[in-house]
């Protein structure tokens, strides 16, 4: 038994539901798929599908099986690719996860771009501020902000850029223009949730740190959006969640001889397999946009994180 053929039957069978389905689709018949997924079950010494009137269901084992032999099959296709020298003309399907906010204003609009070069590629965009499981979700590439310190996956930084305390025109009108960092206790913030609310500044060789205050917590960065065009407040953000409106003014930094930490954008590939051709490309045409056409990403080599926790950030 083949057994990279066996697990290409099954990885068919469990998306199709069906031992007939996954024969047309492979072009053989009907016995040969039910023979080989008979073949695989011994093999495995494990029950990979319930047979029912209903038709065909995955067990437990069967869906963990499943995970595995879709990501061995694609790490195949790769390996062939790269044998090939197909990387210039990329095919297949590349799977990206990023968050929503930034993806909507920077990457999507510039897609494309990325899809004209390579006319035989199908992309799939998971928009998500969570940090999600790249190998259970079959994600080739995350774009992510902030410390990685903790994280499990092999990470490229390919940006870094910088962090603002911005708001409306039409709110420091209203509110007054802070001047110092401690003027911020006397403002409204508007506070993202998955950050602390003390903000720290430096400038030159002096430390400033502050405690906001907020009446709106919000838990996704295009919320924070939202309610600083709403005028509710000011926030801190990364220069990319705001620059169309930092450009034609309106909205505007203040505390601009102020310094806040900068945000990190990473290119993150799951854990245990080499990161494709695809998603490897695709990190590089982000860094072009990111770092300015033809700029090259912050760093030249993968730097590898190991532990269980992901501390990514989108503002």
């Amino acid at each position: 038994m083949d057994r990279l053929q066996a697990m290409a039957s099954f990885v068919r069978v469990v998306e199709t539901g069906s031992f007939s389905a996954a024969a047309r689709q492979l072009g053989v018949g009907q016995p040969a798929i039910s023979k080989t997924i008979a073949q695989l079950e011994e093999r495995l010494q494990v029950r990979l599908l319930l047979r029912s009137t209903h038709g065909l269901t995955p067990t437990e084992a069967g869906l963990r099986f499943y995970e595995r032999a879709r990501l061995a099959i694609r790490e195949a296709d790769e390996a062939e690719l790269e044998a090939r020298g197909a990387g210039a003309g990329l095919s297949g399907r590349l799977r990206i996860s990023a968050a929503t906010t930034f993806a909507r204003l920077l990457i999507v609009p510039r897609l494309p771009e990325f899809l004209s070069r390579h006319p035989d590629l199908d992309m799939e965009v998971i928009l998500d501020d969570r940090v999600i499981d790249l190998v259970s979700e079959g994600i080739d590439v995350a774009l992510r902000m902030g410390m990685l310190s903790d994280s499990t996956a092999v990470a490229r930084r390919i940006a870094s850029g910088g962090r603002s305390v911005v708001a409306t025109p039409a709110y420091l009108a209203r509110a007054g223009v802070p001047r110092t960092p401690a003027d911020l206790a006397d403002h409204d913030a508007v506070v993202y949730s998955q950050l602390s609310n003390s903000w720290a500044f430096r400038q030159g060789g002096t430390e400033a740190s502050v405690v906001v205050r907020g009446r709106l917590r919000v838990s996704a960065a295009e919320g924070i959006r939202a309610a600083v065009l709403a005028d509710l407040g000011l926030a801190v953000a990364s220069d990319w969640m705001f620059g169309p409106e930092l450009a034609d003014g309106s909205v505007q930094r203040v505390l601009e001889d102020w310094t806040l930490p900068p945000i990190d954008l990473w290119a993150v590939f799951p854990t245990g397999r080499l990161a494709s051709t695809k998603a490897r490309a695709f990190a590089e045409f982000v860094a072009g946009i990111v770092n300015g056409e033809g700029a090259p990403a912050e760093d030249a080599e993968l730097d590898e994180r190991r532990s269980s926790r992901d501390h990514s950030q989108e503002a």
